[in-house]
């Protein structure tokens, strides 16, 4: 990745605090909900999952409270510290294993483990290569297993910067790229497309690719503040869970989620 793990330790204030945010509640809030449509067809109850680049945890803890195993991989110590603090606090120790490393060399206990599920949310913006990437992501899922990438939305930039920064001129100039400068990490980013994607999963033999939006609506509500009142939120995010997967909506979100089958 071309990232060093320090500029994630480093931030790991500000990301925390964008969890917490209403928006950052919403992408995991919608995430689970999405993948709740698919991991009762599992079989086995109790399924085994893997994070790659799970960071502290935050889709991990959620499907630890619903009974599953998970594996959480990430390269930054700092993170990592933070998903144990976070299954300590949830009573959760048992169900969430952490382990540092790349998600490109994987130890062999996990490479090989043949998971029921495997996440790879928000990993693709930050890598070179994306077949190989998702290649990898597949390798330790077993066949018939769950498969769930999340990556952010180019088609949302221009909307985003026309509505959020009224500038027209730029938001021209965003639709002829695909590099994002993201302020919590201070990090550049590639923007991907859910078109682009979903035909390198369907060459991996990934079947049953399913098309989700995270965020359709929330971004585009220029009062961030009325966000933080209750009823709002609720009412927002009942609006966010019934157009996740109903176009237009589901093209324009800020962040795109498919899953799929492998195999």
């Amino acid at each position: 990745m071309p990232e060093a793990p320090e500029k994630f330790n480093t931030a790991m204030a500000a990301w925390q605090q964008w969890q917490e945010a209403p928006w950052g509640r919403l992408r995991y809030t919608v995430a689970e909900a999405n993948l709740a449509r698919h991991l009762d067809a599992l079989d086995g109850g109790a399924l085994r999952v893997l994070d790659l680049a799970g960071g502290d945890g935050g889709d991990a803890v959620r499907l630890a409270a619903r009974g599953h195993h998970v594996s959480i991989v990430d390269y930054a110590a700092d993170m990592l510290a933070a998903a144990r603090e976070r299954a300590t606090a949830g009573g959760l120790t048992e169900l969430i294993t952490c382990v540092q490393a790349d998600v490109s060399t994987l130890p062999a206990d996990l490479a090989d483990a043949e998971f029921d599920v495997v996440l790879c949310h928000n990993l693709l913006q930050y890598v070179d290569d994306v077949p190989t990437t998702l290649a990898a992501a597949l390798a330790p899922l077993k066949h018939g297993g769950l498969f769930s990438v999340m990556a952010l939305n180019r088609h949302s930039a221009a909307l985003n910067v026309a509505v959020r920064e009224m500038d027209p001129a730029a938001a021209l100039a965003a639709l002829g790229t695909d590099q994002y400068q993201a302020r919590t990490f201070d990090a550049a980013l590639t923007l991907h497309t859910a078109e682009e994607v979903i035909p390198v999963l369907q060459s991996l033999g990934c079947q049953d690719v399913r098309h989700y939006g995270i965020r359709g609506f929330c971004d585009y509500i220029t009062d961030d503040a009325r966000k933080y009142d209750p009823a709002y939120y609720a009412e927002l995010e009942r609006l966010e869970l019934a157009t996740t997967d109903r176009a237009p909506y589901m093209h324009t979100a800020r962040a795109f989620q498919l899953t799929a089958t492998k195999g």
